[in-house]
């Protein structure tokens, strides 16, 4: 993977290129351009769920490089059922959150903004030390194996199905890890609803089977959503930036769809929430999201007046582009791009080449470690 930084060019931009760069206003935050990193687990932290000064090097180099917004990787929230890697960030203790200030102001004195991203894995867990087994809306086994690159191998568990004591601690459990967020001195934070992790769980037809007030139809299935935004808004107030990610495909089953005639009525729900964006996630972000038409995004941006982040395969800046032009986001998240090249924004506004993503970088494990390794640098003890 390249890292040599290129130089901001003084020179105006191109037409074909300028969209990508115009300011955005994001609640109370204002974003220098309209590119984001999005989140990526990489498992990096202590077995404690401490982030290192590694990370720190990591996130601020996304920054120095020219992205606008950085999106850490899903952060654990409570000390139960929450955490769903071996070495995955927490937010879910003080030493947890006084270990992020650092690189939280490592981010913002590179000129970026940093939105900490809030995740409860429910049935998908496949690494904690808290509590033994996991919980999910319903005793339905996940689809799939377990990802070797997170450490994990073999089937799922089987969840046991969450009683209202659980999702109540749940709720909680993100409130106080975006209180924590904004103790650390964070911009935001952004609730994972995406991906197939608990509360794309409750949200998923065939996976939720629940028959009390949060399953059944759509109304039931976003209910949780529904309580952990509200909750995360009393907890951070109204001026804190808050954002939701939601998705079709899951980690566990790429081929998941939304019903069609379900996607406005979803859309619509959430655009009542108390939320400053929504970052729609597919695998190629401008393709149809049900066969013909529009695409996620699309669908979100017709029936939301929040921005949309848009995120999926937008690593090339002439796809990112027309996104914008089109009016199917107001901002894109890279990934991949992003791993490839921490200065993709400096590449892109002077036009530099840009290469194809590695994924070496990702395997045997996806921690930083690993990238380190393909790079000849010596490791960092974890």
């Amino acid at each position: 993977m390249d890292t040599n930084h290129i130089q901001n060019s003084p020179s105006p931009l191109r037409p074909d290129i300028e969209p990508l760069f115009t300011p955005l206003r994001l609640g109370a935050l204002t974003l220098p351009n309209r590119l984001a990193v999005a989140p990526m687990t990489r498992v990096s932290a202590t077995a404690q769920g401490i982030p290192t000064p590694r990370m720190g090097d990591y996130y601020s180099g996304f920054a120095e490089g020219g992205f606008g917004l950085v999106i850490t990787e899903g952060i654990y929230t409570d000390e139960a059922f929450s955490q769903g890697y071996l070495f995955q960030p927490g937010l879910a203790n003080d030493p947890q959150r006084d270990a992020w200030k650092t690189i939280v102001a490592g981010v913002q004195a590179q000129g970026g903004r940093v939105i900490a991203q809030l995740m409860h894995a429910g049935a998908l867990s496949q690494g904690k030390p808290w509590r033994a087994g996991t919980i999910g809306p319903s005793a339905l086994r996940p689809k799939g194996q377990q990802m070797r690159f997170y450490r994990g191998s073999g089937d799922y568990a089987v969840p046991q199905a969450m009683t209202q004591q659980d999702i109540t601690h749940a709720v909680s459990g993100f409130a106080n890890a975006a209180r924590r967020a904004r103790e650390a001195g964070f911009d935001g934070v952004e609730i994972h609803g995406a991906n197939g992790y608990l509360l794309d769980q409750f949200l998923s037809k065939g996976i939720n089977l629940r028959e009390d007030g949060y399953g059944g139809d759509v109304q039931g299935r976003l209910r949780l959503i529904a309580e952990v935004v509200h909750a995360v808004r009393a907890a951070v107030g109204a001026d804190f930036v808050l954002g939701l990610r939601v998705s079709q495909s899951k980690v566990n089953d790429f081929q998941h769809k939304w019903l069609a005639k379900e996607a406005p009525e979803i859309f619509q729900r959430l655009a009542v929430l108390p939320l400053d964006y929504l970052h729609t996630t597919e695998f190629q972000a401008w393709m149809p999201a049900f066969g013909q038409g529009a695409s996620l995004a699309a669908l979100a941006k017709q029936h939301v007046a929040m921005p949309v982040l848009a995120n999926g395969s937008l690593h090339d800046p002439g796809q990112a582009r027309l996104l914008l032009e089109r009016g199917e986001a107001d901002f894109v998240s890279l990934g991949r791009g992003a791993l490839t090249h921490a200065d993709w924004p400096r590449r892109a506004r002077a036009g530099a080449m840009m290469q194809e993503f590695d994924p070496a970088i990702l395997s045997p494990i996806a921690d930083l470690a690993n990238a380190d390794s393909l790079r000849g640098e010596p490791a960092t003890p974890l």
